[in-house]
């Protein structure tokens, strides 16, 4: 029951072209950001080959949700706090973006379902308001929700955000490195890179989000592994949810399948402690309260099929590592997605390619991996 259900299906492996003595980039990762940097590089004429300690999409990209969300990981009246005004709307307007490419891509791997932010209380609800105004000030689509009474347990009010999806992120990162593979990208699959020191490149990118501790002191500090476990329930008699929906600050999430499943995930703060840690394992009281929370949701427990933990990056300002590491010649990065890693993480691996090409953005300022690493 440890497999996700994301990579519980078969999928033709990945040909490369083979292998190559000496290459122009390294990219450390075969989950979306390092798998989309890889073909975003190739296609700007370099020779790129990815490493990975597992098999493409077996780490963050193929244990997570299946959210595809717009923004990051503050909410949106908080990130114009925080960031500032302009950084904030930047940032939604490139992951609206960076959704339009995912589905243009991602093919039958891709939902546009829009998704429903809850509010579990009053005072989560309060908060959530501000948001929404803060987003419809801005021009953003949303809409509010106060006729929840489809749903149990009892919600305060919610904001249907319009630009999001549902992916299947297993299938998605698959395809891509398919396509990667076929732009002359060589994959190292169950190759653990223990030091940057062995890679034969003249450049390397580290695309691990949460995983990768190790590889630089400096990173080891500025981000943060969580755990996040997730179940999968046998497909339901009935339809109940449309589109992904989450509550109690991200905390709960679940959606449901095309074939009536339910991908269950969250209450990491139910031992908050405990799942700050890279040890990708599921524990008995974060799996308890996700089977309590399904019969609050059903009114009864459903078989469930799979149960499995995923590691992701946080930082201390809920912001992505994105370009050039500083005192590290040749070194880049790109991970720490704060849980919202499937579309941040095709936006990132693109931002890092384009970087590593000489492209200017706007974002790398805001992404710069400068402003939390302290040189070891």
């Amino acid at each position: 029951m440890e497999t996700p259900f994301w990579l519980d299906e078969s999928t033709p492996p990945v040909v490369d072209s083979g292998s190559q003595d000496k290459v122009d980039v390294a990219v450390i990762g075969a989950g979306i950001t390092g798998v989309s940097c890889a073909l975003a590089l190739a296609r700007g004429g370099l020779r790129v080959r990815v490493h990975d300690a597992r098999g493409i999409a077996e780490g963050a990209s193929g244990r997570n949700g299946g959210f595809a969300l717009r923004g990051g990981a503050a909410r949106y009246d908080v990130a114009r706090e925080t960031y500032g005004a302009e950084a904030a709307q930047e940032l939604w307007r490139r992951t609206e973006t960076a959704l339009d490419r995912l589905e243009a891509v991602a093919g039958d791997a891709f939902r546009r379902t829009g998704s429903l932010r809850l509010a579990a209380d009053d005072e989560e609800r309060g908060e959530i308001q501000s948001e929404y105004e803060a987003l419809r000030d801005d021009g953003f689509a949303a809409e509010w929700r106060d006729d929840l009474s489809q749903l149990r347990p009892e919600f305060r009010g919610a904001i249907f955000h319009l630009p999001d999806g549902s992916l299947q992120p297993g299938r998605f990162v698959r395809r891509l490195a398919g396509q990667a593979a076929a732009e002359g990208v060589e994959f190292r699959e169950h190759h653990r890179v223990a030091s940057l020191d062995e890679l034969d490149a003249e450049q390397t990118v580290i695309a691990t989000d949460g995983s990768g501790r190790g590889l630089l002191p400096e990173l080891d500090d500025a981000v943060w592994p969580a755990r996040g476990q997730v179940v999968t329930t046998a497909p339901l008699s009935e339809r109940l949810f449309d589109c992904p929906h989450y509550a109690r600050h991200g905390f709960d999430y679940w959606q449901q399948l095309p074939d009536s499943r339910i991908v269950l995930g969250g209450f990491r703060d139910f031992s908050i402690l405990t799942e700050m840690t890279d040890d990708e394992t599921t524990t008995e009281p974060i799996q308890e309260a996700l089977d309590g929370f399904l019969v609050e949701l059903l009114g009864y427990m459903p078989e469930v099929t799979h149960r499995w933990a995923g590691i992701f990056g946080l930082t201390q300002d809920l912001l992505p590592l994105v370009g050039r590491v500083p005192d590290h010649e040749g070194t880049w990065i790109a991970a720490a997605y704060s849980g919202h890693g499937n579309v941040l993480g095709l936006m990132c691996g693109e931002l890092v390619a384009s970087a590593l090409l000489g492209e200017d953005d706007a974002l790398l300022e805001l992404f710069s991996p400068a402003r939390l690493l302290v040189s070891g």
